[in-house]
């Protein structure tokens, strides 16, 4: 059974099935384990780690007085709060920017992905420049920047989730210069979404676009080891906020943009770096990178480990909220890409297994979705779009499901690939 107990309730013997929290954020990134040494006790409780699950079939159980909560009971609150999420108050009702540009006007999931696929292999080129540039201790051009942040931008106005489930799509090797244009994107999103001015959209946007620059001072064999790094590497890896703030520092970005590249990593509750602030002390465009990063971080494909689905990674991040995230900002994230995000593998009341297309208006529970698998047979079936938001539509989502589990080879290409785009190489 798994159950999540706090750290002090740790011991040896135990088996350590998940730390809550991204594994950008502890010293134990990429493993399950048997915690049978002090020291690696040590770390955990030296870390920002609060939480963790334990497999009690696999190792010891926590003490029968100490406070745990199963999965079942996890799960059970999170889907109520995403429920909450879906009828919740009004100024966290989407208020996208007016077109500004004939170019502008609404566009289909399948016209924009076609667009959104040369955005990205554009703007990879443009971010591998940036860093090489930087790498060179070259200034960083911030016009092209802005110009690069306003393609962004132009294509969310036309569809908001094609550019952004796209993104997700990289390899390991290209991680570093596209999660910069997913975060971009991710951020004009929920700046969007809480109706600020566009002024501010634009500031989000390139903060998204610049926040990881000073990983172009951290060392390749660093950013790209497939084995645990060491603690002087994690060290390492945890000084690029502050490397690329001094990189920026004589750029002539707004302030609210430097602060964001430099405090992307602090933690409402104060355990984050590099500074440890807390609260209200992190500025709006900082708690909001924060989300955005590490949703495309822990859905994308790393060197280290393979990406978790977008729905599950959203459940991850709602346990996280507490200490990690603004929570009012969560809510905000989670209506930008819905409770089941494109890509998610989600399981029907029919008992077909569906992979999500796209939202729909006016509600996060019922997305439109494709079904190509049966529970009932164990077989595939031809693909059926189904829009779950309509009347007249008797299914339902009854629960995600992991599709590590399944190994299907084609869960990107049935989203993506139908309308023949993919991410120019």
């Amino acid at each position: 059974m798994l159950k999540r107990i706090d750290i002090s309730h740790l011991s040896q013997g135990m088996f350590i099935h998940e730390f809550c929290g991204s594994w950008m954020e502890h010293p134990f990134w990429r493993t399950r384990f048997l915690l049978k040494s002090d020291q690696d006790l040590r770390r955990i409780q030296d870390s920002s780690i609060q939480e963790v699950w334990i497999d009690t079939d696999k190792g010891l159980d926590v003490a029968l007085d100490a406070p745990a909560i199963t999965r079942s009971q996890a799960d059970e609150a999170i889907d109520s709060t995403f429920a909450s999420i879906d009828t919740g108050p009004a100024e966290l009702t989407a208020m996208p920017s007016a077109p500004r540009r004939a170019d502008l006007g609404p566009a289909t999931m399948t016209e924009e992905l076609q667009r959104a696929s040369t955005i990205c292999s554009t703007a990879k080129t443009a971010v591998m420049s940036m860093f090489q540039e930087a790498r060179m201790g070259q200034a960083v051009d911030a016009r092209n920047a802005s110009a690069l942040v306003e393609e962004i931008s132009g294509s969310l106005t036309r569809n908001p989730g094609a550019l952004i489930s796209l993104a997700r799509l990289k390899t390991a090797n290209e991680y570093t210069y596209l999660h910069s244009v997913a975060v971009s994107a991710l951020m004009v999103a929920l700046a969007r979404q809480l109706g600020l001015d566009e002024t501010t959209v634009q500031q989000a946007g390139m903060a998204g676009l610049l926040h990881d620059l000073g990983k172009a001072g951290i060392a390749d064999a660093i950013l790209n080891k497939p084995g645990a790094l060491t603690d002087e590497e994690f060290d390492t890896m945890r000084s690029h906020p502050a490397l690329g703030h001094e990189m920026l520092r004589t750029s002539g970005l707004a302030p609210q943009v430097l602060d964001a590249c430099l405090h992307h990593h602090e933690k409402i509750d104060g355990t984050g770096y590099p500074h440890r602030l807390t609260g209200g002390d992190i500025h709006l465009l900082a708690r909001m990178n924060a989300i955005c990063d590490v949703y495309d971080a822990i859905t994308s494909n790393r060197p280290y480990k393979a990406g978790w689905d977008p729905s599950e990674s959203l459940r991850r991040m709602a346990e996280w909220t507490k200490g990690h995230f603004d929570s009012r900002l969560f809510q905000a994230f989670v209506k930008c890409i819905g409770i089941y995000p494109t890509g998610s593998l989600v399981r029907l009341s029919s008992g077909h297994l569906a992979i999500v297309l796209e939202q729909s208006p006016g509600t996060l529970l019922a997305p439109r979705v494709r079904a190509f698998f049966s529970l009932s047979c164990g077989l595939r079936i031809s693909p059926e779009t189904l829009d779950l938001s309509d009347p007249g539509c008797g299914e339902k989502i009854i629960g995600r499901e992991d599709p590590a589990q399944w190994n299907f080879p084609d869960l990107h290409r049935l989203w993506s690939e139908t309308d023949g785009a993919t991410i120019a190489r």
